[in-house]
């Protein structure tokens, strides 16, 4: 094997390991604050994707789409946690988890509908094609973009729940439900938009992967399952957690492409429970 190909398999896990960072921290913010994983997560990503694929097409430029695409993701989210998980929040937890799991099968009919069941691509923008020189090898320039970008997302969202006031109302409501009730607070209203930054990062994660990975239907189950993988190794609700994951599950998967290609999704869970048995809690998790 020559080294060259090695480092680009591992600066392409490097790149997947980051969009799968961004779509994990959506799964870790509505899994502290509702208590409830959301199973229509992975969907809430494949419309993120969809939309870029749309948009770019309709505006023939890809930047608008990594824009509105996200908060198409985010405003689907929104509606169904305020019409249709917000009815059951005092009803079994069950009853939650089912209505979410039934939106992710009806949001992949839907995405069948109305873009067919055949795959869909895009070319990534004209300004970031080519490659980037690293002396021993090339590396894809959008893929490089992809990296910069999901950290400089993960970066913002630490300055957003680290540093605001309204990002310490989501962090105190993820420990103490109750005591943010208490003080005035509209819980109701603070996990609707919770859900929908969840979802609005499931959105921007899969719109900054479409020019990498295209588009299919059925990959928001992909989605979903590596987005819990990267959650629970990293502990809920840690952003060095999701970070140091991410990177993780992204560099083994595409590295194991190398010796063992059909056990690519197989080596994510052989991560996480060698991970788990070593810390249960997580890398940074505290509970």
């Amino acid at each position: 094997m020559e080294f060259g190909f090695f480092l680009i398999q591992l600066f392409n896990g490097l790149a997947t390991g980051m969009s799968y960072v961004v779509m994990a921290l959506g799964v870790s913010l509505i899994l502290g604050m509702l208590d409830i994983p959301n199973f229509a997560h992975g969907v809430l990503a494949a419309v993120g994707i969809y939309m870029t694929f749309s948009i770019a097409g309709w505006l023939n430029s890809f930047w608008p789409a990594l824009i509105l695409a996200p908060v198409v993701a985010a405003g689907v989210g929104i509606l169904i946690e305020r019409f249709t998980v917000r009815p059951l929040y005092k009803a079994d937890e069950t009853s939650r988890l089912l209505v979410l799991f039934g939106f992710s099968l009806i949001i992949t009919e839907l995405i069948i509908i109305i873009w067919g069941p055949i795959g869909k691509s895009i070319n990534p923008p004209g300004s970031l094609s080519g490659t980037v020189d690293l002396g021993v090898v090339g590396f894809p320039v959008y893929r490089f973009f992809v990296v910069v970008a999901a950290g400089l997302i993960v970066f913002l969202m630490w300055l957003f729940l680290e540093k605001t006031k309204y990002g310490a109302i989501i962090r105190a409501g993820i420990e103490n439900k109750e005591m943010v009730s208490a003080l005035g607070i509209n819980i109701y209203l603070l996990f609707t938009l919770t859900f929908g930054l969840g979802a609005f990062l499931a959105g921007l994660g899969g719109a900054l992967v479409t020019p990498i990975r295209g588009a299919y239907p059925a990959m928001g189950v992909d989605v979903l399952l590596i987005s819990f993988v990267v959650t629970v190794l990293g502990g809920m609700g840690s952003l060095p957690g999701a970070l140091l994951a991410g990177l993780l599950v992204g560099v083994v998967q595409s590295l194991i492409v190398l010796v063992w290609p059909s056990a690519s999704m197989v080596s994510v869970f052989a991560v996480m429970a060698i991970g788990l048995i070593v810390r249960p809690q997580g890398f940074f998790g505290i509970r």
